[in-house]
């Protein structure tokens, strides 16, 4: 196995045809100015030390010392590193509401996108705490168990949308249940457990659930997006709105946040609650309760990696290169005697 880091200075190999076609063209501008000069025979007899061999050897000495070095800054990683990682910090679950009422446009560009842009910054910020996602609406769905890969979070993150949960609703304690879920006895790391929402609650067991929450050691923190006036619900089709989201009575439906709910569950589960519109303020707030949760050690693990070998071409290269500098277009005494190729008459 093995990787190139810096491809883009393989283009640099181009030098070498470059190199190989000069020193041709030049041999030929040479035989052909020494013919206009006088007899070629004659001009060996002159000059009985100069040798055919070593022009020739000296062209390969330099294109293979440049191509070392240019393959030097390309940085070939070859084999395998092992580290030994020991990693501290808290197990944090994003329970973010997919429901139809965070297709609402009163926080743009909606509150589902803010939400998703609040957990995507949030994870910015993290060190080494792992992380998990539920999604939520009338039910609760595992999107992603708990990992410390926050490139695949992220990925997962953007696929959220309404569609994905076909009960329709919003039952905040089905996502605290299932986030319990995510609890083992056996780990002694301190969980932490983030709720996105608007604050509907078409259920009455929110608090209840956030009490049993508190009793497994699960901490809850609430960020209420939206507005206190509330919005419409577009249907879109293609990116057009179609119409928007109407009640049993066809009246326009107007949701608005309820951030008391979220203030209620916060407070049953020894947490807090923070208003969503400001990233700002979620990411302060966020960080200074995470600076307040004891961290604990929850991996020890051995990571593989590729090791860099940049330096034996480089070495290679630049020896190659000195090599070429010192060796003289001259006959070798030794060479010379063992008439290779048949340059004794």
């Amino acid at each position: 196995m093995y990787e190139l880091e810096e491809k883009g200075y393989l283009y640099f190999l181009i030098v070498i045809p470059v190199m190989t076609m000069l020193f041709l063209y030049i041999q030929f501008w040479k035989r052909k100015k020494q013919k206009e000069f006088g007899d070629l025979e004659l001009l060996k007899k002159l000059s009985p030390e100069k040798s055919v061999l070593k022009p020739v050897l000296k062209l390969v000495l330099a294109l293979l010392g440049i191509t070392c070095l240019i393959i030097g800054l390309v940085n070939p990683k070859i084999g395998t590193k092992l580290e030994t990682v020991k990693r501290e910090g808290i197990d944090i679950i994003f329970a973010v509401d997919v429901s139809k009422s965070m297709l609402a446009e009163d926080v743009a560009p909606s509150r589902l996108e803010k939400s998703k842009q609040l957990v995507s910054q949030i994870i910015n910020q993290l060190g080494s705490d792992r992380i998990g996602i539920i999604a939520y609406s009338g039910s609760a769905f595992p999107v992603l168990p708990i990992t410390t890969d926050y490139g695949v979070a992220k990925m997962f993150l953007q696929s959220m949308n309404p569609g994905m949960i076909s009960a329709q609703g919003t039952s905040i304690d089905q996502a605290i249940n299932l986030a319990t879920t995510y609890i083992d006895k056996k780990d002694k790391t301190n969980k932490l457990l983030i709720i996105i929402t608007d604050g509907e609650d078409h259920s009455d067991s929110a608090q209840e659930a956030a009490e049993e929450a508190k009793k497994v050691g699960l901490k809850i923190l609430t960020i209420g997006v939206g507005t206190e006036n509330g919005g419409t619900i577009p249907l879109k089709r293609n990116g057009v709105v179609e119409s928007f989201q109407r009640d049993q009575n066809n009246d326009v439906v107007i949701t608005k946040r309820n951030a008391e709910v979220l203030k209620t569950i916060a407070k049953s589960a020894n947490g807090g609650y923070v208003d969503g519109n400001s990233t700002k303020a979620v990411l302060d707030y966020v960080k200074n309760a995470l600076d307040n949760i004891q961290k604990t050690e929850f991996e020890s693990t051995q990571m593989t990696d590729f090791k860099s070998q940049f330096q034996w071409f480089l070495g290679f290269g630049f020896f190659l290169l000195f090599l070429d500098i010192f060796l003289l277009e001259r006959k070798t005494k030794w060479v010379k005697k063992m008439n290779l190729f048949n340059e004794k008459e």
